[in-house]
């Protein structure tokens, strides 16, 4: 393991705004989020975070909600604890676990969103159940999520765009709305991402990628 990773790891076992294992309070944040950021508001997820881009960027438009990007890579976790302890965004935080984990997290109807942005398409037929919107996943999100909450996705990959639809066709006694594009730069839907650019987003507009976007609301 590389001395840079060391010393991320070391700086986010001090951050307050990084729950992960062996702190005290990992084993006693499930339906204790909104103690944790000492307040009421909505709390919205981003899944698969990595350097936490949507957490921080909305975290910083929106101070009125809070945030939480859930990723199992600690190095990475850590720069987006940098990002909120530089500016100041206290309604940003970080819990690193595995996303099949969830529920251990987050108590029925705790969460209000969900982002899950540019995440492994695995493609291969029978990685099926690693993509975070398959049905497994789905369940959990469903469980974790308010009556009325959301789920976004953000992808260059149309594949799994497709899959996810599919899967949505199975929860149509659960949805209230849903609406998607193929094309989100060229489509009504553009403002619904509010501008932020993860550093994947970035280099696939580069390489002239359409971003799919999709948007579901549940009852």
């Amino acid at each position: 393991m590389g001395k840079n990773k060391l010393k991320r790891f070391a700086v986010n076992a001090q951050r307050r705004n990084v729950v992960e294992p062996g702190k005290e309070i990992f084993e006693k944040i499930k339906g204790n989020w909104n103690n944790f950021f000492d307040n009421k508001n909505e709390i919205i997820l981003e899944l698969g975070c990595g350097r936490g881009e949507y957490t921080t960027g909305l975290a910083s438009l929106f101070p009125q909600k809070n945030y939480i990007g859930v990723d199992i890579k600690g190095a990475r976790i850590w720069k987006g604890s940098c990002v909120a302890e530089e500016n100041n965004l206290t309604n940003a935080a970080f819990l690193r676990i595995r996303m099949y984990e969830l529920e251990n997290f987050f108590a029925e109807g705790e969460a209000n969103e969900i982002w899950i942005t540019f995440p492994d398409p695995r493609p291969v037929d029978k990685h099926e159940k690693h993509r975070l919107t398959y049905p497994r996943y789905i369940d959990s999100y469903l469980k974790i999520l308010k009556p009325g909450g959301i789920l976004h996705l953000k992808t260059d990959n149309l594949q799994l765009h497709e899959y996810t639809l599919s899967v949505m066709e199975n929860y149509k006694d659960r949805i209230k709305s849903i609406v998607h594009t193929e094309d989100l730069y060229n489509s009504p839907m553009l403002s619904d991402h509010y501008g932020i650019q993860t550093t994947y987003e970035r280099r696939f507009l580069m390489e002239n990628a359409l971003i799919n976007y999709l948007k579901v609301e549940f009852n």
